[in-house]
C-alpha cells in the first residue's frame, strides 16, 4: 500500500476514534445483547464465585456504583491507578482503605475480554455487578441500563471535593443528593445499600468518643450498642478493624432501617437519617416495609446509573489504565475492516 494511501487511512481512523470517543450515550437495557450476548451472565457469574470465596466483597463491589457516579458521572473513573501525571481516585478521603475487591471488577474484566474482546465497557461492569451484588445476597434483582464509555481520566480532587465524610449531617447529604437531581426518597433509600458489609473503626471513633467536640458519645446511640461498640473499638484499637454495618450483614433487607429506628446506625451518616425529621419518614416507612424499600432502592440506583459527565471516553481494555493510541487504532482498524467486509 502506498505511503500516502496508508497515512490517510490512518487519519481517517483517527477521525473514527474521536467520533466514537464524543458520540453521545444512549443508555438502554439489552445494549450488548447483539455485541456480547452473554455479558451479564458473565458478570454475575464471577460476582457468585467472589460471595463464596468472601461474602464482604460484593459489599465492596456494591459500592462502587456510588463512588463512581457521583465523580463526574458514572464513567469507571474511580478504577483507574495513579499515574505519574494523574492522581486516581482510589486513594481519596473517601475510598483509601475504604474501598476494596477492585481485584473483583478485574476477573469480571478478562472474563468479558475473553468472551468479546473490546466490547464491555468497565462503567458498565460497574453498574452489571453493583445490581448483582444486591441480587445475590437477598435483595430485588432489576434490568439495568448500560451502553456508558469508559474516561480518560480520573481525579482525586474532585473526589475529595464531591463524596460525604461518615460524619456527614442529613443537611449536608440531602444537599449532596439534590445537586445531582436524587431526591430525600432516593438518599434514604439507596442509604440502605448499607444493608450488607462492614465499616472501619475509623469512622465512628468520633460518635463514640467526641461527638461535636464533647469528649462524649453520641447521644443517639442506643446505650446497649454503644457498649457493644466500646469493646469492637476501643480507643486503642487498630482503627481499620471493621464492624458489621447492620445486624444482617450478608443479607440485603430492611433490617437496616430496623436498626436506626432503635439507635443502631453505625455510622452518623446512618443515624442522622432517623434524627432528621425530612429523612425519619422514609426510615421509618422502610423499617416497616420492605416491599417499599426494595421498589425505592431499585428506583435509586437507575436514577443514580443515569449520571453522565458528557466527556469523551472508551471501552478499556484494562479498567485500571486508559487504552494507548495504538489501541484506538488497532479497534478502529479492525471496525473498518469488519464494515468492509458486511458491505462485500
Amino acid at each position: 500500500m502506498p505511503t500516502s494511501q496508508l497515512m490517510t487511512m490512518l487519519v481517517f481512523l483517527i477521525i473514527l476514534v474521536h467520533i466514537a470517543l464524543v458520540s453521545s450515550l444512549n443508555l438502554r437495557p439489552g445494549y450488548y445483547s447483539e455485541t456480547c450476548p452473554e455479558a451479564e451472565f458473565i458478570v454475575r457469574d464471577v460476582m457468585k464465585r467472589a460471595l463464596m470465596r468472601e461474602p464482604r466483597s460484593v459489599a465492596s463491589v456494591m459500592r462502587f456504583q456510588f463512588h463512581d457516579c457521583f465523580v463526574n458521572g458514572c464513567d469507571g473513573s474511580m478504577l483507574l491507578d495513579d499515574t505519574p501525571t494523574m492522581l486516581g481516585e482510589k486513594l481519596s478521603l473517601s475510598n483509601i482503605n475504604s474501598l476494596r475487591s477492585y481485584e473483583v471488577v478485574d476477573e469480571i474484566k478478562e472474563a468479558l475480554e475473553k468472551a468479546c474482546p473490546g466490547v464491555v465497557s468497565c462503567a458498565d461492569i460497574i453498574i452489571m455487578a453493583s445490581r448483582d451484588a444486591v441480587a445475590l445476597t437477598g435483595g430485588p434483582d432489576w434490568e439495568v441500563r448500560l451502553g456508558r464509555l469508559d474516561s480518560l481520566t480520573a481525579s482525586q480532587e474532585d473526589a475529595d471535593n464531591i463524596m460525604p465524610s461518615p460524619r456527614a449531617n442529613a443537611t449536608t447529604l440531602i444537599d449532596l443528593f439534590h445537586r445531582f437531581n436524587l431526591s430525600i426518597k432516593d438518599l434514604v433509600a439507596l442509604s440502605g445499600s448499607h444493608s450488607i458489609g462492614e465499616g472501619r473503626c475509623f469512622s465512628i471513633m468520633f460518635r463514640l468518643y467526641n461527638q461535636s467536640g464533647t469528649g462524649k458519645p453520641d447521644p443517639a446511640i442506643n446505650p446497649i450498642f454503644r457498649e457493644e461498640l466500646y469493646k469492637r473499638c476501643p480507643l486503642d484499637v487498630d482503627q481499620n478493624t471493621t464492624v458489621e454495618l447492620d445486624s444482617t450483614p450478608r443479607l440485603f433487607d430492611n433490617q437496616y432501617f430496623k436498626d436506626l429506628v432503635a439507635g443502631r446506625g453505625f455510622l452518623n451518616s446512618d443515624e442522622t437519617l432517623f434524627t432528621f425529621p425530612l429523612t425519619k419518614k422514609f426510615v421509618k416507612l422502610y423499617s416497616k416495609g420492605q416491599d417499599e424499600f426494595f421498589r425505592d432502592f431499585v428506583e435509586g440506583m437507575l436514577k443514580m446509573g443515569d449520571l453522565q459527565s458528557g466527556q469523551p471516553g472508551e471501552i478499556r481494555r484494562n479498567c485500571r489504565v486508559v487504552n494507548s493510541v495504538a489501541d484506538h487504532l488497532v479497534v478502529g482498524l479492525q471496525n473498518r475492516m469488519e464494515s468492509n467486509h458486511k458491505s462485500i
